[in-house]
């Protein structure tokens, strides 16, 4: 592959794939999006977006409008093909926390029919250490008339790579082009091809390493995160044990020098930090203890959420002797994973307000800006997606679990009279 493609093909068109699928196509370099998602494909062709993303919506209409990015469901010859699909927890086995990289299957076998020699390859789902081999492996299986790097090294016909993302949602389109990135070929030439394909909108500098170094240097960076948030979460449980103010704790001692803890909340979601150190503790078991220990504290904290719930509720009822549960109303606050987004993927915030709708008798109302409708998981229940006003109006128990930032304008005097769970630290600091 030259070092300026004339066609690059992203494979998966969600909350990685499309805003670098528009980044490259804003370089005017030929991009063809590819998603089994027919509805997004028909949305991006519009020149619209079915993600929440600040000025990916201007982005690509200016993309589409110029011809430089146009969406399919079926992949089609490319310079380069980059692989931005899920790698979900395997499902069938309760409990498991082993990765699922059927989506990278599929990915691969449906770019092999049109791979042609010269080709790059790479691979940025978050992954364990060796799928990107596990890719190359499918690939030499689908195409046995071209060569790879594990079998060619240096001479291969396909150069294959790994190169994770490290953006954060919300400010994708920025930190895409601004933040450093870590390039992991299967060979030194696998390496400068896939370099040289993101120096076209990276301004970072790009750091080449081998594919499994990169792969768990990715998973090291999720890891270290998550276990300084359950120090956080933990510190919160202990804290309301000892009738102490964490988010007062927290400031204070954040002012050593030295010391810069994070803030706790009702557990971790989104793809990354709830999902992949778990790949380092299957790879690895008898040897991740702290990272294991850390992802328990993390997913056990939306259930102290649920039991402070619980309490305020009693609580409550106790102090109106005349009304009963089913005449309780709670009110749900958040439902993404993190701040102004639209974003549910393993959000602690849906699973806890799942099992208050679940198990609570009365009327829960939720209060999400990003979104339009409930998620499936809410829709067969008798939740209500409302406005903040008509929540703050006629819930008697408000359970803060997002920070976004419409919450965050909510006055003092507005919830003065109310219930209040906070997870957040936003109306109780």
């Amino acid at each position: 592959m030259t070092s300026n493609p004339k066609t690059i093909s992203i494979i998966g068109l969600g909350y990685i794939g499309l805003p670098t699928a528009a980044v490259f196509a804003s370089r005017n370099v030929k991009v063809i999006g590819v998603d089994v998602n027919a509805q997004a494909v028909d949305t991006i062709n519009m020149g619209q977006i079915h993600i929440v993303e600040p000025d990916l919506d201007r982005v690509v209409q200016t993309a589409v409008t110029k011809g430089y990015l146009r969406a399919t469901t079926v992949p089609e010859p490319a310079d380069a093909f980059l692989i931005a699909v899920p790698t979900p927890f395997k499902h069938g086995v309760t409990g498991s926390h082993d990765p699922d990289l059927s989506y990278i299957e599929a990915a691969a076998k449906s770019i092999s029919p049109v791979l042609s020699k010269g080709n790059l390859v790479i691979l940025e789902s978050t992954s364990p250490v060796g799928a990107t081999d596990q890719l190359a492996a499918w690939l030499a299986e689908a195409r046995p008339d071209l060569s790879f790097p594990q079998t060619y090294g240096e001479d291969s016909d396909i150069r294959v790579a790994y190169c994770p993302e490290r953006v954060l949602p919300g400010k994708v389109l920025a930190e895409l082009v601004a933040n450093d990135r870590v390039i992991g070929g299967m060979t030194p030439k696998c390496s400068k091809a896939a370099a040289d394909l993101y120096r076209i909108f990276v301004q970072g500098e790009c750091f080449i390493t081998n594919a499994r170094t990169a792969e768990m240097c990715k998973l090291t960076e999720n890891s270290f995160r998550d276990v300084n948030i359950a120090f956080a979460n933990e510190l919160s449980i202990i804290c309301d044990k000892l009738n102490i103010n964490v988010w007062e704790l927290i400031r204070l001692a954040n002012r050593h020098p030295r010391v810069n803890i994070l803030q706790p909340g009702p557990g971790v979601g989104g793809h990354c930090i709830a999902v992949d150190p778990w790949f380092i503790v299957s790879n690895t078991p008898e040897h991740a203890k702290l990272i294991q220990t850390a992802r328990k504290v993390n997913d056990g904290k939306p259930l102290w959420v649920l039991d402070k719930v619980r309490d305020a509720a009693y609580e409550f009822l106790g102090q109106h002797p005349s009304k009963t549960a089913s005449e309780l109303t709670i009110a749900c606050f958040g439902l993404a994973f993190k701040p102004d987004i639209d974003d549910l993927r393993e959000s602690p915030a849906l699973e806890i307000t799942h099992k208050i709708v679940t198990s609570h008798d009365g009327p829960v109302l939720i209060v999400e800006p990003n979104i339009t409708e409930l998620p499936l998981a809410l829709r067969p229940t008798k939740a209500k997606l409302v406005a903040i006003q008509d929540a703050l109006a006629e819930a008697d128990l408000l359970v803060l679990l997002v920070d976004h930032s419409q919450f965050k304008a909510i006055e003092q005097r507005q919830i003065s009279n109310k219930m209040v769970v906070d997870t957040r630290g936003i109306w109780s600091a």
